[in-house]
């Protein structure tokens, strides 16, 4: 069985050395790249010092390393892991095995915090919020969906359709998974104080950039539903504008208020069409949802 142990970078040169040596002592059989992502520090040298195999990846953000990742490096599993030094090294053969018995798409290694400073109460406010955001959206049993730290199967990762470029990469992966259907797990990991300093997640910019990613995954692959709340919305506006004009009409059979009644009836116009808007976009997201499960299916054959 062949793993790849990913490693994306972006100046970690203080961390960088003991993440390799450790992920290649976790699982001496696999093979440990890092991408580095514009480093201005010594990161890739030291990570080359530190028996990783080194490329570069040009375009910024961590979304589009882990793309270049997928599309490059061939595998049965990949472990995903940031370079930090945060995440517990000692579990990934544990991840491993697991993800293999059970024939796992995707296992989530769920932080918990090593020490009372290790995870930030902003941090773990976010994660939790992001977690119930994805859980009422989308139905999940995971508890962290936010983690940096995953192993998955080939199949998952060459027919992961990857579009974000930052942080916002993970929400992806699992919103990827849930929508699919496919065979995921969680299993408990050390989370471990970044050394050297701050974590370098900006909780107001990239959490929002987070939060708008699932709100467009939302539209992008429920439509149907996203569009018919917005048509309830259009429609209850309306009729609430409506009725006051409709009661006076049946009462004197005037139309006062004529610009209300244009408004009424413009709104109730578009709750109609944001509605016939979902039921075309849902035909058309179950289409691309089934190429996507047919990719998967495709690779997992290969792989077989």
């Amino acid at each position: 069985m062949k793993i790849a142990v990913l490693i994306p970078c972006h100046n970690e040169a203080q961390t960088i050395a003991a993440v390799v040596e450790a992920f290649r002592a976790a699982l001496p059989s696999a093979t440990v790249y890092v991408y580095d992502n514009n480093s201005t520090d010594a990161t890739a040298k030291i990570a080359t010092e530190a028996g990783a195999i080194v490329r570069e990846e040009p375009s910024q953000g961590k979304g589009s390393v882990v793309r270049r990742m997928f599309a490059e490096i061939e595998a049965d599993f990949y472990v995903l892991v940031d370079g930090d030094g945060t995440y517990d090294a000692a579990c990934a053969p544990q991840m491993v095995a697991q993800a293999s018995g059970q024939r796992l798409a995707m296992l989530v290694a769920r932080r918990v915090p090593g020490s009372s400073t290790a995870y930030r109460p902003g941090h773990r406010l976010g994660n939790r919020m992001f977690t119930e955001s994805v859980a009422l959206l989308f139905g999940t049993s995971l508890h962290d969906v936010l983690s940096g730290y995953r192993v998955f199967s080939r199949d998952f990762v060459k027919s992961f359709p990857g579009f974000s470029r930052g942080f916002e990469i993970e929400a992806e992966l699992t919103v990827h998974a849930l929508t699919l259907r496919l065979p995921v797990a969680e299993i408990e990991s050390i989370y471990h104080e970044r050394p050297g300093g701050a974590s370098k997640l900006n909780k107001y910019t990239d959490g929002t950039r987070i939060l708008w990613t699932i709100f467009t995954l939302f539209k992008n692959e429920k439509p149907f539903f996203f569009f018919s709340l917005w048509s309830l919305v259009f429609l209850i506006t309306s009729l609430t504008l409506a009725y006051p004009i409709f009661v006076t009409f049946l009462e004197t059979g005037l139309v006062p208020r004529f610009p209300t009644a244009i408004l009424a009836t413009g709104l109730a116009l578009s709750a109609i069409i944001l509605f016939a808007c979902g039921l075309i976009l849902d035909t058309v997201t179950k289409g691309r949802r089934e190429m996507k499960l047919l990719a998967y299916l495709n690779a997992r054959g290969r792989l077989e």
